[in-house]
């Protein structure tokens, strides 16, 4: 085993110097960071920072966004993914500024009681805001963790997790927060998935695996699930008055959303149910595109009726409405569903 106080300081000094700049890390304010650590979860940091300015402008402080529409916030969060993120925190912030007095608690067990708050989240704002003792435990971190120590437990497993946190202790009794960050930076800049850079790893004298030449063997993972494929068909259909008719979804995945009227392909829900048999579609689709989710695909197909309909004469379910082409950024719409409209609006 590596001598603790070198590593923690040769680890320190490295990060204080290579760190990359992030707008989340000249802030002290808990917000912020909660803020940045909730849009980072699997989402890459270019991406987020965008967002993050625009969220943190229009949102400046806890009050702000605990007195937002959930519309509008998810607005603000269009195009970041994986909403239930945006819905718990919306929600978490507005039980501090009702419990709190919209102090984000310094207590960790009062902290991770909050809506969307697990261990990796807790351990992350705490550390960071507070300096608090824990230890983060995310994708970077099982990686350098299991390469430091040529460690071959399953990474995908509870027990492993647990473990690392615990064995990550000892060096996050002081300067949690920047020990945590650094460990991450490490495995982001350089003690990355593949093609590692480990000539200029500043604990490479540390690193079991360099030393054994198995680093390409670590982390162990257990083998993915195979990403489930469905076919969704996806029907533009428009008014007299070139309006376009959208939906608001109802399953738990991007739940209240909206979304041009989509089918499972060979589902017998069909468009012609809500616009009557005698509509005409096009025959081929007009346009085609896949998205991902984590263990989802959806390979899209969308079709045009053709037909014009008569808005009147038509009568749309609760949860259908028409919109004009120019009322697009007044609807929350998820990344697919941006696609297919800026295809249409440009052909």
């Amino acid at each position: 085993m590596f001598n603790k106080n070198e590593f923690k300081n040769n680890l320190v000094s490295w990060f204080e110097v290579n760190q990359r700049e992030m707008p989340w890390r000249n802030t002290s304010n808990p917000y912020y960071i909660w803020l940045s650590e909730v849009m980072l979860q699997q989402t890459q940091v270019k991406t987020v920072i965008d967002y993050y300015h625009r969220f943190t402008e229009r949102f400046p402080t806890i009050a702000d966004l605990s007195k937002a529409h959930e519309d509008e916030v998810l607005k603000y969060w269009e195009g970041l993914g994986y909403y239930s993120r945006a819905r718990n925190f919306h929600t978490a912030i507005k039980e501090v500024e009702e419990k709190y007095q919209s102090h984000v608690p310094d207590d960790p067990k009062l902290f991770a009681e909050l809506k969307g708050v697990g261990p990796y989240t807790q351990a992350a704002v705490m550390s960071i805001a507070f300096n608090q003792p824990l230890a983060t435990v995310d994708g970077n971190v099982f990686r350098v963790w299991s390469r430091l120590n040529n460690d071959y437990r399953d990474t995908k497993l509870q027990s492993t997790r647990k473990a690392f946190e615990s064995e990550l202790m000892p060096y996050v009794q002081s300067d949690s927060g920047t020990f945590n960050q650094a460990m991450m930076e490490l495995g982001a800049l350089i003690c990355t998935p593949k093609t590692p850079l480990c000539l200029f790893c500043p604990v490479q004298a540390q690193c079991e695996a360099f030393e054994y030449g198995t680093v390409p063997e670590l982390p162990v993972k257990t083998t993915k699930i195979k990403k489930k494929h469905i076919k969704q068909n996806v029907f533009i259909v428009r008014n007299e008055y070139d309006e376009l008719l959208i939906e608001q979804r109802t399953q738990k995945l991007l739940n209240q959303m909206w979304e041009f009227p989509m089918y499972e392909d060979g589902n017998n829900q069909n468009i012609s149910a809500i616009l009557g048999n005698d509509i005409t579609v096009s025959n081929e689709p007009i346009y085609k595109l896949k998205h991902q989710f984590t263990h989802l695909t959806w390979d899209i197909a969308v079709y045009i009726v053709e037909t014009t309909i008569n808005k009147d004469k038509i009568e749309l379910p609760e949860r259908m409405k028409w919109m004009h082409v120019n009322e697009k950024e007044q609807f929350n719409f998820p990344v697919s569903m941006t696609k297919i409209y800026n295809y249409i609006s440009k052909s």
